[in-house]
């Protein structure tokens, strides 16, 4: 299985699936789509309307990560379930942060 997050000298980029309105703002680890990407899964309490689903999960990745609000931010898919999201910081820390919330205890 391939991560769901990609490396750069800026950061990280993660390709994420958004369940708005999903009862709590939770990462629920990865799951592998039919076309055989991988995703992190995310739900989120805000409703998809207005930017409050995306607001909420970059507020969400940013305290996870323990990095700024400002760090985070949606590439694409900003109307789409799908989304692909960058996160500035030192790629090492924020992948092995990553993995550490997207495995199961």
């Amino acid at each position: 299985m391939s991560l769901p997050w990609r490396f750069s000298v800026q950061g990280i980029s993660v390709a994420l699936r958004v369940t708005p309105r999903g009862g709590m703002d939770a990462i629920d680890g990865i799951e592998t789509r039919a076309d055989g990407r991988s995703v992190v899964k995310v739900r989120v309490r805000a409703i998809a309307e207005g930017g409050e689903a995306n607001r909420a999960v970059t507020e969400l990745l940013a305290k996870a990560l323990h990095v700024p609000k400002s760090h985070v931010r949606v590439l694409s898919g900003a109307t789409s379930r799908l989304k692909q999201v960058a996160v500035d910081g030192d790629p090492k820390k924020l992948g092995d942060a990553l993995q550490a919330l997207t495995t199961k205890p």
